[in-house]
C-alpha cells in the first residue's frame, strides 16, 4: 500500500533521468518534473528536457519499498522522515498539470527578504542590493555609499542574480535587520 504523500529522493547531479528509468524498471511510482528549454550549440539550436528540481526525483513508496528506491544507481538518500520532507499529492499534481498545460515553470533559487542580489540587466546591471520586499516584482534596496543614502528599485526576479555572500562594500544595507528598517522612497 502506497501513501498519499510523495517522498523526495535526492540523486546524483545530472542523473535524474537515469534514476527515474531505474525506478520505472523496479515498478516504483515516481515523477520527474521536466521542462523544455532551447539551448544554442555551436552549429544549431536544440530543445532539451531539463529537471525542474535538479538533483531530485519524487517517489511514492510503501515503507517496505524504500530500500528498492535507495539502491537505484544514482540515488543518494530519501529526504526527511514521516511527514517532514515529503510532498502532498496535491502539490505534485499541481506541478504535473501546470507543466502539461504549458505553464512556464523554471528552476529558481529560493529568495527571501534580506537576500543579497546583483542586478543583471538594464541600466542598473552590475549593481548590488538586498531584497526588501517580494510581490509581483521585488523591491531591491541599493546604497549610495558616498552619501550614506539608499534608494529602492522595483525589478523582475528574472533580472536578479542571487549572491552567495553579502555585497562587498561599506553599504548601510549589508545586514538584513538594517534593510528591514529602511523606509521606501
Amino acid at each position: 500500500m502506497t501513501s498519499d504523500m510523495w517522498n523526495v529522493l535526492h540523486v546524483v547531479a545530472n542523473h535524474e533521468k537515469r534514476v527515474a528509468q531505474h525506478l520505472a524498471v523496479r515498478s516504483l511510482e515516481h515523477y520527474l518534473p521536466l521542462f523544455e528549454e532551447s539551448s544554442r550549440w555551436t552549429d544549431r539550436t536544440v530543445r532539451l528536457q531539463r529537471p525542474l528540481f535538479p538533483g531530485y526525483v519524487f517517489v511514492r513508496l510503501a515503507p517496505e519499498s524504500k530500500l528498492l528506491a535507495l539502491t537505484a544507481p544514482g540515488a543518494l538518500r530519501l529526504l526527511g522522515d514521516d511527514r517532514m520532507g515529503m510532498l502532498s499529492s496535491t502539490e505534485v499534481e499541481r506541478i504535473r498539470i501546470a507543466l502539461a498545460e504549458g505553464y512556464p515553470l523554471r528552476p529558481h533559487p529560493a529568495i527571501v527578504c534580506g537576500t543579497p542580489v546583483r542586478v543583471t540587466s538594464g541600466i542598473f546591471a552590475g549593481v548590488d542590493g538586498v531584497i526588501t520586499e517580494l510581490r509581483r516584482h521585488c523591491r531591491v534596496v541599493i546604497a549610495v555609499s558616498a552619501i550614506g543614502r539608499c534608494y529602492s528599485l522595483e525589478i523582475r526576479l528574472e533580472d536578479l542574480e542571487v549572491l552567495s555572500s553579502p555585497p562587498m562594500s561599506a553599504n548601510p544595507y549589508a545586514s538584513p535587520a538594517v534593510a528591514q528598517t529602511l523606509e521606501p522612497l
